[in-house]
C-alpha cells in the first residue's frame, strides 16, 4: 500500500520543535495541529524548527526529554542551531520502578530458529572462529607473522585488489605529460573484495589475528581490563579456540587472563594455547609451536557443525555511528522494536554507548528491574561524566562534527535517539566494562560513545550479532561477530552500498512502517546467523577491534 511521505514530523506529542524531513525553503507553509506559519529560515532535512515563538533560556524538548535550552529568544519557524540553542538535561534520581510494557506480536518468529555452533556452556555461535591474540604489544609483530603463515595457505585471505593497474596507468599518463586536471580525472575503476572460498577446514570460518597496544606500561587497571575482554573473546561462543602469544614479563600475566576466562566460564573447555617468547627463546621455536599448535586446534574446530538453534539463543549488540537527524526515527526505532521482539522470544540484547544516554537517565532507571540495579546505572553515569567533566569534556561534548551537521546538535538530541535501540522491556542487568552482558532481556553495558570501542566491548559482553545504525556511514566490523550496517536514510544508502547491508530510509521515505522494518531486519539477522549470508564488513575483512583504555573516551 502506497504511503504519503511527509514534510516534517513531531516526534513525541510533548516536543515544541518539528523534524524536517526533507530540504524545506525559506517561506515553506507549515500547518501543525490547527497552527499556520511559514519557515523563517531554510530547513535542511534531519533538522529541526520552532512550533512557537520560543524566549531566551527557554526549555527545548524532543522524544519527549528535554534536549537543550534558547540561548536567545527565537520566532515561530525558525531553525534550531549550534548558535541558538544549547545542550541541557535533566537531572535524575532514583524513581518507582516502571516495567509495565507492550509486548509485540512474535507469532511471526517464536518457532523461527537459526543453524549455530553449540558451546558446552549452553551458548550457541553464530560463526566459528579461531583466535591468535598478543597478551601484550610486544607480541604484535609475532602475531602478523603468524598471520602472513597461516591465512593465505588455510584460505581465509580476503583477496583485495591492490590497486597497481591504476597506479601504473597514472604513472604513464604523468610521464606521457599528463597535467594535473588530467591525472585527477582519469577514471579509475574501484576495487571489490571476495573471499576465498578454498578453505581447508570448511567449518572454520577463519583465523583471528588481533593486534593492541595494551598489556604493559599503563595502568594495571587497564592491564587487567584487557585480560578480561581477552577472556571475553576466548570464551565467546563465535570462537572455537585461541592461540594467545605473551612475552613473559608484562602487567597482562597469562595467569589474569586465566582467571578471567574462569570468571566467565567456570568449565571451560575449549582448546587454548599459551606461548610466552621469553621462555621458548628464539623467535623460530615461538612460531613452530604456535604454528603446529594453532594447525590441530583449527582441525579439531572443523569437527564442529552448525544445528538447529532457537532465536533465545541469540545476544544481540546494537549499536550506531555516524549517526544523524533521522537515526533516532528510523533505524534505531526499528532496532528497539526488533529488541523488543528478541526480549519477548527469551533473547538478550546489549544496549550500550552510555555518553549517548545523556538525557534518558531517568527513563532508563526507573525501567531497571530493581533499585539495585537503577541504582548501578545511575553510578555509572554520573562517575563516567564526572571524571569527562574533570578532564574538561563532559558527555555534552560527544556530537561529532558530522552528527552536529546533520542534525544532532545537542548530546540530549543525538541520546533521545540513540536509546531508542533499546525498545521498551525493562532492563535486567547493568554491567561494566568489560564484564558479560547476555542475560535474557535489556542489558545496559557501560562503554564509550566510539564506535569501535563499544563494538569492541559488546562482543567481549556475549554478542553474537551486532546491529550497527548510521546516518553518514561507517565501514566498521568486528574479528568474530557480524556486523550488520543499517542506513537511517536512503541516500546514504544508494551512495554506500559496499559498506551498508540494509536501508532503514524506507521508514523516512513513507514506504515501510518501524514494525515492518523490524521483521525485515531480524529474517537478515537470521540468515546471517545461520551462516548463509555475510554482512559487507565480514566480505571486507573488516576486524575492527579497539580496547578501551578505562578513561575519557566519549
Amino acid at each position: 500500500m502506497e504511503r504519503e511521505r511527509l514534510s516534517y514530523l513531531q516526534i513525541h506529542p510533548l516536543d515544541n520543535v518539528l523534524v524536517a524531513l526533507r530540504d524545506l525553503p525559506k517561506g515553506f507553509e507549515v500547518d501543525f495541529e490547527g497552527a499556520h506559519f511559514l519557515l523563517k529560515n531554510a530547513v535542511a532535512a534531519k533538522h529541526k524548527f520552532t512550533i512557537s515563538a520560543l524566549e531566551q533560556d527557554a526549555p527545548v524538548f524532543m522524544y519527549g526529554v528535554l534536549v537543550g535550552k534558547m540561548n536567545n529568544a527565537v520566532d515561530q519557524g525558525e531553525v534550531i542551531t549550534t548558535e541558538n540553542l544549547r545542550h541541557a538535561s535533566d537531572d535524575f534520581k532514583m524513581g518507582s520502578r516502571k516495567l509495565a510494557w507492550t509486548k509485540p506480536d512474535v507469532s511471526k518468529f517464536e518457532n523461527r530458529t537459526f543453524n549455530g555452533f553449540h558451546r558446552s556452556n549452553g551458548t550457541v555461535g553464530t560463526a566459528n572462529y579461531w583466535l591468535v591474540i598478543p597478551l601484550v604489544f610486544c607480541e604484535n609483530r609475532n602475531v602478523l607473522t603468524l598471520k602472513a603463515a597461516l591465512e593465505e595457505k588455510l584460505g581465509y585471505q580476503v583477496e583485495s585488489k591492490d590497486y597497481s593497474e591504476e597506479v601504473d596507468a597514472l604513472i604513464s599518463r604523468y610521464q606521457s605529460g599528463a597535467s594535473t586536471d588530467d591525472l585527477l580525472n582519469i577514471d579509475l575503476s574501484s576495487a571489490k573484495a571476495t573471499r576465498d572460498k578454498r578453505r581447508l577446514f570448511p567449518n572454520v570460518d577463519g583465523v583471528k589475528f588481533l593486534n593492541h597496544d595494551m598489556g604493559c606500561g599503563g595502568t594495571r587497571m587497564d592491564s587487567d581490563a584487557l585480560c578480561g575482554l581477552l577472556a571475553g573473546y576466548i570464551t565467546h561462543p563465535n570462537v572455537a579456540g585461541a592461540t594467545v602469544l605473551s612475552l613473559g614479563c608484562q602487567h597482562a600475566q597469562a595467569s589474569i587472563l586465566r582467571d578471567e576466562i574462569k570468571k566467565r566460564d567456570e568449565n571451560f573447555d575449549k582448546p587454548l594455547f599459551v606461548f610466552e617468547q621469553q621462555f621458548e627463546g628464539t623467535e623460530q621455536e615461538l612460531m613452530h609451536k604456535a604454528i603446529k599448535a594453532t594447525f590441530v586446534g583449527l582441525a579439531e574446530a572443523n569437527l564442529q557443525e552448525r544445528q538447529p538453534a532457537p532465536l533465545n539463543k541469540l545476544c544481540v549488540g546494537l549499536e550506531c555511528g555516524g549517526s544523524d537527524g533521522f537515526s533516532g526515527i528510523s533505524a534505531n526505532p526499528a532496532l528497539g522494536y526488533l529488541s523488543d521482539i528478541l526480549v519477548s522470544l527469551g533473547g538478550s540484547v546489549i544496549l550500550a554507548e552510555f555518553p549517548e544516554l545523556c538525557g534518558v537517565e531517568q527513563e532508563l532507571s526507573d525501567r531497571c528491574i530493581d533499585e539495585p540495579t537503577a541504582e548501578k546505572f545511575m553510578h555509572l553515569m554520573k562517575t563516567y561524566n564526572a571524571k569527562a567533566e574533570a578532564d574538561g569534556s563532559g558527555f555534552y561534548m560527544n556530537p561529532s562534527p558530522g552528527n552536529i551537521r546533520d542534525g544532532l546538535i545537542t548530546d540530549a538530541i543525538k541520546s533521545a535517539g540513540a536509546a531508542k535501540k533499546g525498545g521498551s522491556s525493562p532492563v535486567t542487568a547493568v554491567v561494566d566494562y568489560p564484564e558479560l552482558a547476555n542475560y535474557p532481556g535489556l542489558n545496559l553495558l557501560c562503554t564509550p560513545g566510539n564506535d569501535v570501542e563499544s563494538t569492541t566491548a559488546e562482543v567481549a559482553a556475549g554478542a553474537n550479532i551486532v546491529l550497527f545504525t548510521t546516518g553518514l556511514g561507517t565501514p566498521t566490523g568486528n574479528p568474530i561477530t557480524p556486523v550488520v550496517k543499517l542506513s537511517t536514510n536512503t541516500k546514504t544508502f544508494q551512495k554506500m552500498p559496499d559498506i551498508i547491508d540494509l536501508n532503514c530510509g524506507t521508514i523516512i521515505d513513507g514506504e515501510e512502517t518501524i514494525e515492518e522494518a523490524a521483521h525485515r531486519i531480524l529474517d537478515y539477522v537470521i540468515e546471517v546467523a545461520n551462516g548463509t549470508c555475510q554482512p559487507k564488513a565480514v566480505k571486507l575483512g573488516q576486524d575492527d577491534f579497539i580496547p578501551w583504555r578505562r578513561g575519557v573516551s566519549l
